[in-house]
């Protein structure tokens, strides 16, 4: 639940890379001809599981923190405030390309405060991460800007 001086800024559902067996299994089998078809059978219910009643699972970012939170009325299961953020990494691996999507490590204090598995379109959401905390923790973040012209 949000407080009520807090609103949302993006909120992400898992890709099927959060499972990463499951999905090396399934890129394996997607990228036959023939085994195609069971490839997408056994990705399907990891598919579904993001919006199970149950096993729900999603990625919000707030103006004040980063959190999952699990079940059909999300409740927070893990978050991290954002005045608490050192550094946002994308961990990427061999299903990151094929499935769009990657891991996201939050980092506090120099280790891992939380992980993010399987997110679709990571780079996005990093920088969302990061601008939200040059917005709502100002003097945190102290990576350099980078103008969308020096690419």
């Amino acid at each position: 639940m949000l407080d009520k001086d807090e609103r949302m800024i993006r909120e992400v559902f898992p890709s099927v890379a959060a499972f990463p067996g499951v999905a090396r299994i399934g890129r394996l089998l997607v990228c036959s001809i023939f085994a195609a078809p069971l490839g997408w059978a056994l990705m399907l219910p990891f598919y579904f599981l993001k919006v199970m009643p149950f096993f729900a699972r999603r990625y919000t970012l707030t103006t004040k923190r980063v959190m999952i939170r699990r079940g059909l009325k999300p409740v927070p299961a893990e978050q991290v405030p954002l005045t608490e953020i050192d550094d946002v990494k994308v961990v990427t691996d061999d299903n990151s390309k094929f499935f769009r999507a990657a891991d996201i490590e939050l980092v506090s204090g120099g280790k891992v405060a939380l992980r993010l598995r399987g997110v679709p379109d990571p780079e996005s959401f990093r920088h969302a991460v990061i601008n939200a905390c040059r917005a709502w923790a100002p003097g945190r973040m102290k990576a350099a800007f980078v103008p969308a012209k020096a690419n």
